[in-house]
């Protein structure tokens, strides 16, 4: 009985998984999509070192760009989370399950892990699963620390959107919208960093990201 419950159980979330996967690459294969900044991140994207660091609620067009990069990402053990790491999972990457409220650092010591065998990309939302909204949790400035990989801010804003009333107002571009994708400046994290130096790494990704959300936003506001 366990095993056919257990199977019904996978089975929902593969289709669950594989849904999303198709709804996104639905969505953003009518959309125009621009890029800013890449400039500054193409040698270190080339190196396939590096951790991308998104808002929660500017998830939904990083998911996409990233996707068939084979890369580790680690994602709230929430339901929200499992549909995440099911659509991630889908679209080729490995999903460490985790957050700063449950599992957080068994979930960061297996990605240091699978980032010290394996020459990959990683991911982390700073500010999820629960927010605040738009503070960056210190998990990311961990990672970095511990793998030498700095860290790619990246965002994204749209011409038309809808907002939602969630706690991070997530945001779904509608369909056959321009959406544009900003970089930020990459951050590394020292190895020898103490607790103030790393605090400081902390507040400067904060800043970098907040700034290139705001100046993505403010880019469609100067268009109409």
């Amino acid at each position: 009985m366990n095993m056919k419950k257990n199977s019904l159980y996978e089975l929902k979330w593969n289709i669950i998984g594989t849904l999303g996967k198709l709804v996104i690459d639905l969505l953003f294969s009518t959309a125009r999509i621009e890029s800013e900044g890449l400039e500054k991140v193409r040698s270190v994207l080339a190196s396939q070192k590096f951790i991308i660091a998104c808002w929660h609620s500017r998830l939904l067009l990083i998911n996409y760009l990233c996707k068939g990069w084979n890369g580790a990402a680690l994602v709230s053990q929430s339901q929200d989370g499992e549909i995440i790491a099911r659509i991630l999972q889908k679209q080729g990457h490995e999903t460490v399950r985790g957050s700063t409220t449950r599992g957080g650092l068994r979930a960061l010591a297996t990605l240091i892990r699978l980032l010290n065998e394996q020459t990959r990309p990683a991911a982390i939302i700073p500010d999820g699963p629960q927010g605040p909204r738009f503070k960056v949790q210190p998990g990311i400035i961990t990672l970095a620390k511990k793998t030498g990989y700095p860290i790619i801010p990246v965002t994204y804003s749209a011409e038309r959107v809808k907002i939602f009333a969630s706690w991070d107002r997530f945001m779904l571009p509608y369909p056959f919208t321009k959406c544009r994708a900003v970089y930020g400046e990459p951050l590394y994290v020292p190895e020898d960093a103490d607790r103030d130096m790393e605090e400081n790494c902390r507040i400067r990704l904060e800043k970098e990201l907040c700034s290139i959300t705001d100046y993505a936003d403010r880019y469609f506001i100067s268009e109409k």
